[in-house]
């Protein structure tokens, strides 16, 4: 779904993102591991085209993500809440993302009725914007967001970080699901090294820009991570 050739992005001659060549099938789950300034983020921002590369290529579906929007279609993603509407309400945040995907109101509460229970009473009928919302709940309303376009490859920057536990149970076992049911490309940067290697078929370790692993997911990769950052 995704090849990466030569890719690299600088900032003040320093390399952010340095990577010779990487390929995301669909069906997988990728976990991006690394430290603060591995270049997790800017990797993401690269392959949604939000900031432009300094040299490299990225293909998705085999066409060049800088020359054709295809992609657009089946791409989703939540890296913040800059790709939020706050001064909405989660509802009218969420029509407004269907009629962009041709989704009816009735469309939308259907979907969002799936997705109770991940809401856990804490999202719809408020009264709220979302700029009051918790950061955890913002992330939630982000993701579930994402998911109405009905996307192939969804991105998703720390999902784990804000969410209460029983949140990020059920969340990991969304993306489970969801790689499994309906052959999604789901990559999942995190900090949390016991839940990416838990909810991960293929964990990437990043450092300094660079892929220096590419492991399988599960309870090995847990050790393995372990073992590397105990040293950092």
């Amino acid at each position: 779904m995704i090849k990466i050739t030569n890719l690299r992005k600088s900032y003040n001659g320093i390399d952010a993102v340095n990577i010779g060549h990487l390929e995301l099938n669909p069906g997988e789950v990728i976990g991006l591991v690394g430290n603060n300034g591995a270049g997790k983020t800017t990797l993401f921002r690269l392959i949604l085209d939000l900031i432009r590369r300094n040299e490299g290529e990225i293909l998705s579906k085999g066409n060049s993500i800088t020359q054709s929007e295809d992609w657009k279609s089946y791409t989703a993603a939540y890296i913040d809440e800059g790709f939020l509407i706050d001064y909405l309400t989660p509802e009218e945040f969420f029509y407004f993302v269907g009629k962009l995907n041709q989704l009816s109101k009735a469309d939308v509460d259907d979907f969002l009725s799936t997705y109770q229970v991940f809401f856990d009473g804490a999202i719809l009928n408020k009264g709220k914007y979302i700029r009051d919302f918790s950061k955890g709940n913002q992330f939630k309303i982000g993701i579930i967001a994402a998911l109405l376009g009905n996307p192939e490859l969804l991105i998703l920057d720390e999902p784990f970080a804000n969410l209460d536990p029983s949140s990020q149970l059920r969340l990991v076992d969304m993306i489970k699901l969801m790689a499994m049911e309906r052959k999604m490309c789901i990559i999942v940067s995190s900090h949390d090294i016991n839940h990416v290697s838990e909810v991960s078929s293929r964990i990437l370790l990043m450092e300094k820009g660079s892929i220096i692993k590419d492991i399988l997911g599960g309870e090995s990769a847990y050790a393995e991570m372990v073992d590397y950052f105990k040293i950092r």
